[in-house]
This record gives structure tokens, C-alpha cells and sequence, in this order.
């Protein structure tokens, strides 16, 4: 199966990031319209106990098998592999088991006594059937990305949204004349069933792999494997460590939130509608940049440990500085038009603007979070897992804390919690940032990102003044699509001048290389 550099590669997720963003945000948006904000409230609640699902099924497995399938195959050691897959499907399955018939036991509990709103029993219960898939998917996802070959898992993403979208308003309506209770798990029900069908693409592409036999004599190999058992852990707990905190400080969120908004006098039904804005209209903008992120930091654990394990140190600290500058990049176009356009978008979106105050407040903090995924997989790959859990764990503590005392005061409420995940975001970001500058020599361009910032404020003054000032049309949408594309032409402008775009990196991609002038 074909390999990819690791621009490419990144690139090729990065492009299927895109697509599943703008599905995702279709997704949102026939959610929203159809579920109203309680009804999103509810769901929203339901999704903490459903990314904490996922992180304790994959328990941090992805990352060490594409760690470790990267290495064997630079050898060519195709037993290793084998037994690095069965090893993790063993692993994946036990917990699958166990973690089902915990979530059956203690969603009555959680919906009724910790959120504070029974209602989010069905939507939770609504999570049970993606446990078991989970745990096969997230070995097939790791062990392509091993292989450098990021494609299967692109198109993974984009298939589980296809189906998420083509299926959301049928469940949602079919469940909605029994309540908006019913509507939220179907809903949920919806997020399931699009990850089955990823799960069916990646076991088709891997039955293709003709010299891998999983399934002849898988429970010898498991026996016969203790040395790679314990290497993969060695990788994946504290990987899934950092992940569990941050998972489990999530989980906690609309826990301590819904009791914190109580001390505050707010009604039961008032805060799991505000949750609803800040998480379900607010969070889908923020993470806007997020696929790219995402592509980044995936392709960059394969990339950085092959390096590493060739000694090639300059090339390490050379992937890191082009992560972070695309990051920067990205999130500072994400930052321009979220905080200037940040209303009228959210009015064409979701058909009200109300979550407009918790994304101007957290969209220049947000720059900080997109810096965040490529550090935390650099650490990953140069063995720094425990210190990006510490950093994690610091983060989580800091956020849970300041969530409680602020809101719980009636003068700051929903507007607390906004307050705590920038506060989240900032320290765990630093903290990472200073624990790669002690394991690797890291020259720091001040210039980059001074450059990067006044890109950000000129173009941000200038879609500033488009939306204050100027009137292309009296229609909503076609006004904000100027205005946006507008400023972005400005910023691209920018970073050209700035030479924060770079030819030499953009005639490597797919796409660009066969533009003649870059030739």
C-alpha cells in the first residue's frame, strides 16, 4: 500500500478533515433546527460520556501501534506487525466488554443524580453500541498510519460523516413525537451508526493486505507476545493517560457545571439550555481549524519516530516548526473571522446569534489550542507521553477549579465556564510547549509569529471595517460571504508578504505540484 511524506500525508487528512468539517457543520445545522437548544443541550451533555467511551476503549493504542508498525516497517518485520495487531486487538476487546456493561449500570446514576436532568438517560444509553466498534476501528486507523499511509483514515472520516448526515434528521424526526429526549438519542444514535460504517470501509481496505492473517492462530500470537504487550503499554497508557484526563475532566464538565449553575440559582432546564449554546453553537466554530490540527499531529508521531530512530534530529525539529506555523496559519484565519463575523455567522448557521459573546471571548485563546495537538504528538513520539499527561492532568484541575468558582456566581453563570476552558487552554498549551524545549534543540522565530500576529490584526481591522462600513448587499448571506472572502483574501495576502506560506513547501503538495509555475 502506497506510503506518503509526511507533507503529503498531512495534507490528504487534512483535505478529508475539510470535507468531514463541512458535513460536520451541516450536521450541526439540521441538528440544531430540528432539536432547538435544550434539545442540543441534552445531546451535548451525552457527549462527554461518549469521547470518554472512545478514549477508554482505544486506551491510547492508535498512537503506539502507528508508533511501533512505523518502526517494524522500516525493517520490514512483518511478524512484528502481526503480533503488534493482535496484541491491541486482544487489549481493545476485553476492555469493549467491560466498559458496556459498566456504561448499562451506571447511566441512571449519571443522568439522574450527577447531570441533574433524567432525560439524559436515553441519549446516553444511545452510546452503548459504539464501545465494541470502536474497538476494532481504532487498531485498523493505527496500524494505516504506521504504514504512513493516511487515505484509509481520510476516508474513514469522510464516510462516518456522509452517513451521520444522511441519517441525523431521520432518526431525529422518527424519535421527536415522544420527546426531545427520544430526539437527543437519536441523534446519538446517528453518531453510532456512522462510525459502524467507517468501521466497515477500514475491514474492507485491510482485507486487502494479503501478507497480514490476523485471525490464524490470534490467541498463540497473544500468548506469544508479552514483550509487545508491554512495549505497546509502555506507549499507550501514559498516551491514554493524557487523553483519559482530558476525557474525564470533559466527562466532568457538564457535571460540575450543571451543579455550579444550580448554586447560582439557574433552573435545571435554563443551564441544559445555555450548555447547549456554548457546546453545540459555539464549539463547532472554535474547532473549525481543528481537522488540520488533527492531520498535522497524525502524521506527524510515524514521521518524527522514523526520524528519530534514524537520529535524524534536525529533520525533527524541522517537522515541528512547519506544524507549528501551519498552525498558526489556520488559526489565525479562524480567530479573524470567528471574533469580527462571529454573529452573523452563527445567525445563517443555527438561525440565532446567542452564542455570539462565548465565541468572541474564546476565539483569540482558541490560537493556542490548534498549537496544542501537534506539541502533544511530538511529545508522544519522543517518548514524553507521562509529561504530556502531567501537563494534561495540570489543565484539567485548573479548568474544573475555575469552572466552580466562577460559575457558581451569579454575575458570570454559563460565561465561568467559557472563562475556565480559556484558562485550560493557555496553561496546558505553555506547558507542553516547555516540555518539548527541554527534550529537543528548538530554535524559536520570533519573527514567524510576530509576523503571524500582525497578519492577524491588520486583516481582522480590515474585516472589522467591511462589517461595519460597507454594504454589498441586503442579504445576510451573500453580505457575510463578501466580507469573509474579503478578508481572507487580505490574510493570504499577508501571509505571503510576511512569507509565512512558503513556495518551496506548497509545490510538494499533490495538488499544487502540478501547477506549472511552481515547477
Amino acid at each position: 500500500m502506497t506510503r506518503q511524506s509526511f507533507l503529503k500525508g498531512a495534507f490528504i487528512l487534512m483535505i478529508a478533515g475539510f470535507i468531514t468539517k463541512i458535513l460536520g457543520f451541516i450536521n450541526r445545522i439540521v441538528m440544531a433546527r430540528i432539536l432547538g437548544e435544550e434539545g442540543v443541550g441534552l445531546y451535548m451533555m451525552a457527549v462527554p460520556t461518549f469521547i470518554l467511551a472512545i478514549t477508554l476503549t482505544q486506551i491510547g493504542l492508535p498512537v503506539a501501534i502507528a508508533k511501533f508498525v512505523a518502526e517494524a516497517e522500516a525493517v520490514n518485520d512483518k511478524q512484528k506487525v502481526k503480533k503488534i495487531l493482535t496484541v491491541s486487538l486482544a487489549v481493545t476487546s476485553v476492555i469493549s466488554i467491560i466498559l458496556t456493561i459498566g456504561i448499562m449500570l451506571l447511566t441512571p446514576i449519571l443522568a439522574k443524580t450527577l447531570l441533574t436532568d433524567e432525560r439524559t438517560y436515553y441519549p446516553l444509553m444511545a452510546i452503548l453500541p459504539v464501545v465494541p466498534v470502536i474497538a476494532v476501528s481504532s487498531v485498523l486507523r493505527g496500524y494505516f498510519q504506521g504504514k504512513q499511509n493516511m487515505k484509509p483514515s481520510a476516508y474513514a472520516q469522510v464516510i462516518e460523516q456522509i452517513v451521520r448526515i444522511t441519517i441525523i434528521a431521520i432518526c431525529i424526526q422518527l424519535f421527536l413525537p415522544y420527546g426531545v429526549e427520544y430526539a437527543a438519542a437519536g441523534a446519538m444514535l446517528s453518531a453510532v451508526l456512522g462510525e459502524v460504517a467507517s468501521l466497515l470501509f477500514l475491514l474492507t481496505l485491510f482485507q486487502r493486505e494479503k501478507h497480514l492473517s490476523i485471525r490464524s492462530g490470534f490467541f498463540t500470537t497473544v500468548k506469544e507476545s508479552k514483550g509487545t504487550f508491554y512495549s505497546l503499554m509502555d506507549i499507550a497508557l501514559p498516551t491514554t493517560g493524557s487523553r483519559l484526563i482530558g476525557s474525564v475532566s470533559y466527562f466532568f464538565e457538564p457535571i460540575v457545571v450543571m451543579q455550579s449553575l444550580a448554586i447560582a440559582g439557574v433552573a435545571a432546564s435554563v443551564a441544559t439550555q445555555q450548555y447547549g449554546i456554548l457546546n453545540g453553537y459555539a464549539f463547532p466554530l472554535l474547532s473549525l481549524p481543528a481537522f488540520i490540527t488533527y492531520a498535522l499531529s497524525t502524521a506527524l508521531v510515524p514521521s518524527i519516530s522514523e526520524a528519530m530512530a534514524k537520529r535524524q534530529h534536525k529533520l525533527v525539529e524541522h517537522r515541528l516548526q512547519q506544524a507549528l506555523r501551519i498552525s498558526l496559519i489556520t488559526g489565525g484565519w479562524s480567530v479573524v473571522i470567528l471574533y469580527v463575523f462571529a454573529s452573523p455567522v452563527l445567525t445563517l448557521m443555527y438561525g440565532s446569534d446567542s452564542a455570539t459573546a462565548f465565541i468572541q471571548l474564546l476565539a483569540p485563546c482558541f490560537l493556542f489550542h490548534y498549537f496544542q495537538s501537534p506539541l502533544t504528538s511530538v511529545l508522544q513520539a519522543l517518548n514524553l507521553a507521562r509529561a504530556a499527561m502531567m501537563n494534561t492532568f495540570i489543565g484539567a484541575i485548573v479548568k474544573l477549579i475555575v469552572i466552580f468558582v466562577l460559575a457558581s456566581r451569579p454575575e458570570f453563570q454559563m460565561m465561568g465556564v467559557a472563562l475556565a476552558i480559556a484558562a485550560n487552554i493557555v496553561t496546558v498549551t505553555f506547558l507542553h510547549y516547555a516540555t518539548v524545549l527541554k527534550k529537543i534543540t528548538f530554535t524559536i522565530y520570533a519573527k514567524d509569529y510576530i509576523f503571524g500576529g500582525l497578519a492577524i490584526g491588520i486583516a481582522g481591522s480590515f474585516g472589522f471595517y467591511l462589517h461595519k462600513y460597507i454594504i454589498f448587499s441586503h442579504s445576510l448571506g451573500i453580505q457575510t460571504l463578501w466580507e469573509i472572502t474579503l478578508t481572507t483574501l487580505v490574510y493570504i495576502v499577508l501571509l505571503f508578504s510576511f512569507k509565512l506560506i512558503r513556495k518551496e513547501e506548497l509545490s510538494r503538495l499533490p495538488i499544487i505540484r502540478k501547477l506549472s509555475f511552481l515547477k
